[in-house]
């Protein structure tokens, strides 16, 4: 039986397996306004993600863009990152007619706008070339109508997804070769590297069949001049010896179907996966409804609900799906070292992910979720660290702290055991907290490693706090602050007192960086840079310079990294003057006209200081909890995922970070918020009722009496497993640890139902 399968399910959970949610799916959600979302076909953390690469002279993310030109069709991809584009390799491009020239730019624009469904994917090019897509975990289908019988397939290995941003990240080609047999089948290989992770050289195996036998097959070699420009340099004398096949058939062929594996082992391998996954037997459809199956089993089905919202059950569904494309699976596809343990990449990243995601990740997916500690921890044990971002089999950029740090313990404290080897798990955190990983010379931030680890670590020893020596200093105070609350969790887990009580006073550093006499808005007391002989440096509130890499901010203001210290609030809130004051100044966050936009973007988001489309501010709603309101939390969080998220195109409020934007919508839509490295989760309110599968035949009920989801939703009244409840938080041991039930009653207005105490704040000792 297989893993997703292992227990009896109830009739509940039986008949959900039953209805198809794939309907409500929108793969182009998220695909514009720079969320960069993939929208090709893929299944859940496969291996493969084919998809078409589209040419503007802009950055392509995921390959796809909603105009430009078709550069082909390739087998791997990103979902939802920024930075620069990765993958785009093992490419087809189809071609109507005869191929004089593979070297020049045989790109095509779009007929119309492409169309898709889970699992499904349909182009038409303006030549009247029809493409149909289809994956399984490691190989994909290709299926191509020619319109006049005259057709041909080009495979490029030098194929990559360039970047057009100017900061040195653009991928390379750096050599491959190709090898054509007697039954038409080609094997490829191809060497690539940089990207955002700047990763050195790696390669990636391929193999491909046609369900047509080819007229000729003509390998080609040579440095072309009139190629659309791969990346920042415009040099045609960057570009490495182009190596690939040209495909042509008989005359009057209208269809033709591709099938291709992919290993990071070896050609031979990505041929077996053909034969096992998608053999010749298979057709399309039945790869397609394969897929939809694989979806709706494996993640779609873990929320129901009986609503009949279709603009809800578009969002919802769409939101699971997206959180859950990457990172891959590519357990048996270590080309770097053996091991019994599973392999997860392509992490983007843990900066972004430890906040919110990962936490529901162990929700919905706690299978997979152990295996993806279990990777972190053996990628650990062979690579030297664990990664704070991984792709193409490689760790980098760190943007602050060292966050697995954070997932492990947040793992950890809610009970997260199985096989995974927590004295190993320590271990590798210890590393992170005491050994300066060695400088991979970033020329963006040439300062100190952000590769992994935590490269400002000697300022962080010897001061216990950051000074300008390095950059991005703040944002790196505050987590490190939180990375070493994370060590002290599973130090006291594990019986190790000194180490508890070592990183739970180095939690507090952040503290270090509080000066209070740096006013705003009218408001005192705020997080800024501060020199080795112990001097605060002068730094307005609202601006953060770049917010870049060479910055003591990244991606956020001082405001925002003010509220950071997620571990420590209830201290930040007699720093900010109790409970009230400090409900006022979160309140500042929020209001209309507050921020100047120098540098954020955020004048989409009417000039708050609150930016949705920055991860900083994920938990910053949710705050107005540590000052006795938790009816402010819900009214401000419910207004930025009703204002700035919907299942269109452009229905995130900016980059998806793999996924980390549609995990803290359905944190918003469950009705909780995780305080990750901690048990605890804030109540809010759900927007609908529903069940969740927890695995193993455990569920949580979630119903809810007079709500409204845009008017009516502050609660009125709340049991948990049958009980009134006057805390405005739970632990994961009231509902997730053995399933239950939250019942609310909702209501227009506010009201008292909580009098229990405050949300802990673990840190505050």
């Amino acid at each position: 039986m297989g893993r997703w399968l292992a227990f009896i399910l109830s009739p509940a959970l039986a008949a959900a397996q039953n209805v198809d949610y794939t309907q409500y799916v929108q793969i182009f959600m998220g695909t514009e306004n720079g969320g960069n979302m993939f929208p090709g076909v893929v299944r859940p953390f496969g291996m493969t993600k084919l998809g078409p690469d589209l040419y503007t002279g802009s950055d392509a993310y995921s390959g796809y863009l909603p105009s430009g030109n078709v550069t082909g069709f390739t087998m791997m991809h990103e979902s939802g990152t920024g930075g620069a584009p990765k993958y785009g390799v093992v490419h087809q491009m189809p071609v109507a007619g005869l191929v004089s020239n593979p070297l020049i730019d045989l790109s095509q624009p779009r007929a119309s706008a492409d169309q898709g469904s889970v699992g499904t994917y349909n182009t038409t090019l303006v030549n009247g070339i029809q493409i149909s897509l289809a994956a399984s975990e490691h190989a994909g289908i290709m299926s191509y109508k020619f319109p006049n019988g005259s057709a041909s397939i080009v495979v490029d290995v030098s194929h990559v997804l360039p970047s057009f941003r100017g900061l040195g990240l653009s991928q390379g080609y750096a050599g491959g070769s190709v090898q054509v047999f007697a039954d038409g089948h080609y094997e490829t290989s191809g060497v690539y590297n940089n990207g955002w992770n700047e990763a050195p050289d790696w390669k990636i195996y391929a193999c491909g069949r046609f369900n047509v036998e080819p007229a000729t097959m003509k390998v080609f070699s040579g440095i072309n001049t009139t190629l659309i420009s791969y990346g920042e340099t415009n040099s045609t004398s960057s570009i490495t010896n182009r190596v690939g096949v040209v495909y042509s058939f008989k005359n009057g062929t209208q269809a033709v179907e591709s099938r291709v594996g992919i290993s990071w082992i070896s050609s031979a391998k990505a041929c077996s996966y053909i034969s096992s996954e998608l053999p010749s037997s298979k057709s399309l459809a039945q790869v397609q409804s394969e897929t939809q199956s694989f979806w709706n089993s494996e993640v779609l089905s873990k929320i129901t609900t009986t609503i009949t919202d279709l603009p809800t059950l578009q969002l919802l569904y769409s939101s699971l799906y997206g959180m859950t494309l990457i990172p891959s699976n590519r357990t048996g596809e270590n080309p770097l070292w053996d091991s019994l343990e599973p392999y997860y990449d392509d992490d983007f990243t843990f900066w972004d992910l430890h906040r919110c995601s990962t936490a529901l990740m162990q929700v919905l997916q706690p299978i997979a979720y152990e295996e993806q500690i279990r990777s972190l921890i053996d990628i650990w044990r062979h690579a030297g660290w664990m990664p704070d971002a991984r792709s193409s089999n490689y760790n980098g950029r760190t943007q602050g702290g060292s966050n697995c740090d954070n997932v492990l313990a947040d793992a950890y404290v809610k009970g997260v055991r199985g096989a995974v080897n927590w004295t190993d798990g320590y271990s590798a955190m210890v590393k992170d907290a005491e050994v300066t990983p060695p400088n991979n010379g970033d020329p963006q931030a040439p300062d100190s490693s952000d590769q992994q680890g935590r490269g400002a670590l000697p300022d962080w020893l010897k001061y216990g706090y950051i000074t300008p020596t390095y950059s991005r200093a703040v944002t790196r105070a505050v987590e490190y602050s939180v990375n070493d609350f994370s060590l002290s969790q599973v130090a006291q887990g594990l019986g190790n007192q000194a180490d508890y009580r070592k990183y739970l006073s180095r939690s507090h550093n952040w503290r270090n960086h509080w000066s209070s006499g740096v006013s705003s808005l009218g408001f005192t007391g705020f997080l800024v840079p501060r020199s080795a002989n112990g001097t605060f440096i002068a730094q307005d509130p609202l601006s953060c310079g770049g917010c870049y890499w060479g910055d003591a901010y990244y991606e956020a203001l001082p405001w925002e990294y003010s509220f950071g210290m997620t571990h420590d609030i209830a201290t930040l809130v007699n720093f900010t003057g109790g409970p009230q004051k400090f409900v006022q100044k979160l309140e500042a966050m929020f209001q209309p006209g507050n921020n100047p936009a120098s540098s954020t973007g955020s004048s989409q988001f009417n000039y708050t200081i609150f930016n949705p489309s920055n991860e900083p501010d994920f938990t910053t709603a949710y705050l107005f909890h540590y000052g006795g309101r938790p009816d402010l939390s819900l009214k401000y969080s419910r207004h930025v995922a009703r204002t700035y998220y919907n299942a269109g195109n452009s229905g995130l409020p900016g980059n998806s970070d793999a996924g980390a934007m549609q995990t803290w919508l359905l944190w918003n839509m469950i009705g909780l918020y995780p305080l990750t490295t901690t048990t605890t989760f804030l109540i809010h309110a759900p927007w609908f009722s529903m069940t969740i599968n927890l695995g193993n035949g455990k569920v949580l009920n979630i119903t809810t009496v007079g709500g409204d989801v845009d008017s009516a939703f502050y609660v009125q009244q709340l049991l948990v497993n049958g009980q009134p409840w006057r805390k405005s938080w739970l632990t994961w041991n009231d509902v997730f640890a053995n399933g239950g039930s939250m019942e609310f009653t909702l209501g227009e207005q506010p009201s008292q139902w909580f009098d229990g105490p405050l949300p802990p704040s673990p840190g505050s000792l």
